[in-house]
């Protein structure tokens, strides 16, 4: 998936504008890169477009994951991004979703592995069947 089919779907998905959709993708992603291993922020960034590898800002001598639970997570999506949380939660659930739509399964799992259960509710739409926008 290129980089603008991302932010479309991420507006869409957000009902924001595509400005607004690239700074929630960019809160969320940075959020993400954060709580993963630095090795799976290496292998995310490798199936994103260019501009996204960049805000993943992906280092070997980050390996450690920062451990923070979905409240946290939601509460940093929402101070980077300068909204509030119920708004941070819905753009995360837009994020993980079209994430899944731009990445193979099978690296989508193992970046969902990493998250503990309390994430289950900003990852799930993601994973359900049919949860991708279908493509024109």
């Amino acid at each position: 998936m290129n980089y603008d089919t991302f932010i479309d779907q991420v507006s869409q998905r957000t009902a924001t504008s595509s400005e607004r959709a690239v700074e929630l993708t960019r809160a969320v992603l940075e959020t993400f890169a954060e709580r993963l291993t630095g090795g799976e922020v290496l292998d995310l960034a490798a199936q994103l477009p260019q501009p996204l590898q960049l805000v993943l800002k992906p280092s070997p001598s980050t390996e450690q994951a920062d451990r923070f639970g979905a409240a946290e997570f939601v509460a940093r999506v929402a101070l980077r991004a300068g909204v509030q949380e119920p708004a941070a939660e819905d753009a995360s659930r837009a994020v993980f979703t079209t994430l899944r739509e731009a990445i193979t399964g099978g690296e989508f799992d193992d970046v969902v592995t990493q998250l503990p259960r309390d994430y289950r509710g900003l990852v799930e739409q993601a994973m359900a069947p049919g949860a991708t926008l279908r493509r024109g």
